[in-house]
């Protein structure tokens, strides 16, 4: 179990074929293209996955963490979506460099996030692993499984796109 978290992008193809399978998995182009869709690298089930972040929302001051998301620094940081987590390889994901961002709230806001991130490892993949296990034994109430992407079959597919893809 790696105990320092990274910061990665995702590949926009990767994402678009993955979504042909399940609709759950998100964009990461649109109206926020000026900043890139970064989320944090782990491993669940023998898998490295990727759980996007979400940037701090005034409604994440007043939610209360669940099996499919955990609020960083009691919301103030944002939160991590546990139930759009995406299997990945080496080659669907871009190691981010914090510094090459010029606009320093941005930056600032990416090394808080890291760094809380990496202070609370043990909490976030107790989080992942419990929410990927409660999914795949359907132990899960609907509304949560409902919103969850296909652990299972983005995995298959995580496998197809990187033997047909990679170089």
């Amino acid at each position: 179990m790696e105990k320092f978290l990274k910061l990665v992008k995702i590949d926009v193809n990767y994402c678009n074929y993955l979504r042909n399978f399940d609709s759950k998995v998100p964009y990461n182009y649109g109206k926020k293209e000026s900043r890139p869709f970064i989320g944090v690298l782990f491993k669940v089930n023998m898998c490295m996955y990727f759980a996007p972040l979400s940037s701090p929302k005034p409604k994440h001051l007043n939610m209360k963490n669940a099996i499919d998301f955990m609020k960083l620094d009691d919301g103030k940081l944002g939160i991590v979506n546990f139930n759009n987590m995406i299997p990945v390889k080496e080659s669907n994901i871009e190691m981010l460099n914090i510094d090459d961002y010029k606009f320093n709230k941005y930056s600032n806001l990416l090394r808080l996030q890291l760094f809380y991130l990496n202070r609370n490892y043990f909490k976030l993949y107790r989080y992942s692993t419990l929410l990927y296990e409660k999914y795949i034994s359907k132990k899960l109430v609907k509304v949560i499984y409902d919103r969850c992407c296909d652990f299972k079959l983005l995995e298959e597919k995580c496998e197809e796109y990187n033997a047909e893809y990679s170089l």
